[in-house]
């Protein structure tokens, strides 16, 4: 198995926002991956970005077939399709920094899971807030949150240490899953305090939307029944406690956040999670 990064890209009505997402990984200082481009709407991708002057042997296309199929089935196959033996996703909308490649392939020799602080930005990408920002660190499953408040997809990881899929069967909190596999092969992700990729949060995303916190109060009810129950075998169970821990304070958040929502619109979910996290964290001190 080659030592490429295979990046995973799901894109649903990505016309506008693809070409950014490519370019950004043309920009990296490390130059052995590949790009598999999953179309979820029966889009050309190709030729839109040979409309826009990108042409690359390291760009691979591949379709689920349908219309909205959405982005755990459309990443399901992509990772079907991957050959690299290291693991990126990105989002449609999304960028990398030029060195986030690099750096991840330099801390991947000794760890199979890496993480990465991450730049918030508007859709017009105009910077909102940074999550994870500070100094490098190991987390295992129990930290990891405390740190990594939210877009849990942005991971690069070795694949033969844990090579898990989407669950399709969620509606939501898919990332979490998916990293909960992942901690299933391994006991520590090394986290990068540097910002390395741009998130783009969307006015109707999963946690902003109106709406959204009711469907999600019910959807970590769900994962905490999930963790309780055994569900997700850690490498090191020793932090099942904290996993559970944080997502009861995130539950917690979630139910006063859709008021505070319709008081202040705009309100990220994670600046009102944050202090709810740090207050919790100084209680058990």
């Amino acid at each position: 198995m080659p030592d490429t990064i295979s990046i995973v890209v799901p894109a649903y009505r990505a016309e506008k926002t693809i070409v950014r997402a490519v370019k950004s990984a043309l920009a990296q200082t490390f130059n052995d991956w590949e790009m598999i481009i999953v179309a979820d709407d029966r889009a050309d991708y190709e030729a839109v970005l040979a409309e826009a002057g990108i042409v690359d042997k390291r760009l691979r296309f591949v379709s689920t077939g349908v219309e909205g199929a959405g982005s755990s089935a459309a990443r399901n196959i992509g990772l079907d399709a991957v050959t690299g033996r290291y693991i990126a996703i990105l989002d449609a909308d999304d960028a990398l920094h030029p060195q986030k490649l690099a750096r991840a392939l330099t801390a991947l020799s000794a760890y199979g899971l890496v993480s990465f602080a991450l730049q918030v930005v508007s859709a017009t990408m105009a910077p909102l807030r940074q999550i994870g920002a500070g100094a490098d660190q190991i987390l295992d499953a129990g930290t990891y949150k405390f740190t990594n408040l939210s877009m849990d997809s942005m991971l690069v990881y070795d694949r033969e240490k844990a090579d898990p899929r989407y669950d399709t069967g969620l509606a939501r909190l898919t990332d979490i899953d998916f990293l909960l596999k992942l901690f299933a092969g391994n006991r520590q992700c090394f986290h990068l305090g540097t910002a390395l990729h741009s998130y783009v949060k969307e006015p109707q995303s999963v946690s902003n939307k109106p709406g959204a916190s009711a469907l999600l109060i019910t959807a970590k009810r769900q994962l905490l029944q999930r963790l309780r129950d055994g569900h997700y075998p850690l490498a090191d169970p020793t932090g099942l406690d904290g996993m559970i821990r944080f997502w009861e304070i995130s539950k917690g958040a979630e139910e006063s956040y859709g008021a505070l929502l319709d008081a202040k619109p705009g309100l990220l979910f994670e600046d009102h999670l944050e202090p709810l996290l740090r207050a919790a964290s100084t209680s058990r001190a």
